[in-house]
């Protein structure tokens, strides 16, 4: 289980202040006026006294605490459950402090960073507490329309609306090694129900939140994430990304079988290199938020020539609905915030077996061509090993679109094609030839923009 803090104390850890009452650099929100019937809404009997004996033991007045701080060097609002207030159970007074804190984030243009503890809607006050799920989505949805980024914290434990709204619903989502985390309280879970499934490292591989940190990294890692999304040190430049250089071979493939072999090449550098090359620092996001997670497909935020770039990048793997889901999702979320993107394509083509067609490969197909499609910000692409048919084309960017020289594009590959055409296997090669799939007849069909040469040395 992971350590509880209290609010102040996890805004503490996360602003590097004194963990001992109030940060210094925190600011906090005063409280806005409440006027209660006694017992709360439901009049429920002993509920005054149950808030009282809260109030003693946390010297909070409810179960949230609100402010602006400066993480590193970007000041935020911080919005920090203390759990020891019945649970860190959202009540309207609780309702009134978010609303608050998400219209001055708005005011401010500030990013909003939750730090999240709570076991949900508080019984005690019935369904006026519950209806505070529908005030919190849609200030998030408001501040989200602002293009204002919202980094969630997840504590322990988060269960309920609390993870529902400002958890689940956040842009970016880290959590703490071992917090609980789920819909379903420990209490009110099915008997047989797998405990594993409602921790950080079970929802960070179902694809649900983008990364477990350790207390100890969380601040230099929100630092991070905060300066990223809101566009690196220089703030945020909406300029098309310049592709990157090329880091295989220099020279175009002579024939159509030269350029399928040299991007099938084992040793060709991949994603992971040139995201390396490009890139001085980088964080990632993880997941479709549909239960599905796909290695071979890397999103996430970096710092080129001090300026945030999005990025999409393939492995060389056939592409899993997940994949294409997490990619629609960060191009999305660039486009919200005004950040380019950049797109790396290399796969033999989308995953087709029972399984990807179940995950609907198809209709993830979709979502990515219309995410790139309807981007506001640019798009820059990279070819940088296999185009295989629909599946890499989602990934590329209409008219911007740039090639390496051991690249190839093709609307099927030649050894299908082949078969298709009921072709004998020699005459693979042929076919290749006949795809026109090499860099410099993509440059002469208008598929590409350029073929990119290799960094000066």
């Amino acid at each position: 289980m992971a350590e509880r803090l209290s609010a102040r104390q996890a805004i503490a850890a996360l602003t590097g202040a004194t963990p001992a009452g109030a940060p210094a650099a925190f600011t906090e929100l005063p409280a806005p006026k409440y006027t209660a019937a006694p017992d709360g809404p439901l009049g429920w009997p002993g509920y005054d006294e149950s808030r009282a004996r809260a109030a003693r033991s946390t010297g909070e007045e409810e179960s949230v605490v609100c402010g602006t701080a400066r993480v590193g060097a970007t000041e935020a609002v911080l919005i920090s459950f203390e759990f020891g207030f019945l649970g860190g159970s959202l009540g309207e007074r609780t309702g009134d402090r978010l609303e608050a804190a998400y219209t001055l984030a708005r005011e401010r243009r500030l990013p909003v960073v939750s730090l999240t503890a709570t076991g949900g809607s508080r019984m005690q006050e019935g369904m006026r507490a519950l209806l505070q799920l529908q005030r919190v989505a849609r200030q998030s949805a408001l501040t989200r329309a602002a293009g204002l980024p919202q980094i969630a914290v997840v504590r322990d434990p988060t269960t309920g609306g609390g993870w529902a709204t400002l958890g689940a619903g956040a842009d970016v989502v880290l959590a703490l090694p071992g917090a609980q985390i789920g819909f379903a309280g420990s209490r009110v879970r099915p008997p047989d129900a797998d405990p594993y499934a409602y921790t950080a490292e079970a929802q960070l591989t179902a694809g649900h939140i983008d990364a477990v940190v350790r207390p100890e990294a969380l601040p230099d890692t929100v630092d991070h994430w905060l300066t990223l999304l809101t566009g690196g040190p220089g703030g945020p430049a909406v300029t098309a990304a310049d592709p990157p250089a090329a880091l295989g071979h220099a020279e175009p493939p002579a024939t159509g079988w030269d350029a399928v072999s040299m991007a099938r090449d084992p040793e060709r550098p991949r994603a992971e290199a040139y995201l390396d090359a490009y890139f001085t620092s980088r964080e990632a996001v993880g997941g479709d938020r549909c239960g599905g997670v796909d290695p071979g497909m890397l999103c996430g935020f970096g710092l080129h020539d001090g300026r945030t770039v999005a990025y999409a990048a393939q492995c060389g793997t056939a592409t899993l609905p997940a994949g294409y889901r997490t990619a629609a999702r960060l191009i999305r979320l660039a486009d919200r915030l005004g950040l380019p993107v950049l797109t790396l394509v290399d796969t033999p083509g989308a995953a087709n077996d029972a399984e990807a067609e179940r995950a609907g490969a198809g209709a993830a197909i979709a979502d990515l061509f219309a995410a790139v499609a309807t981007a506001r910000v640019p798009v820059t692409s990279l070819l940088i090993g296999e185009g295989g048919s629909g599946g890499a084309l989602a990934l590329a960017a209409p008219g911007n679109t740039w090639a390496t020289p051991d690249s190839y594009f093709s609307v099927i590959a030649p050894e299908p094609a082949t078969a298709i055409l009921k072709r004998p296997p020699e005459e693979t090669r042929t076919t290749a030839a006949q795809l026109k799939l090499r860099p410099q007849d993509l440059l002469s069909l208008g598929v590409i923009r350029g073929i990119v040469p290799p960094a000066p040395s």
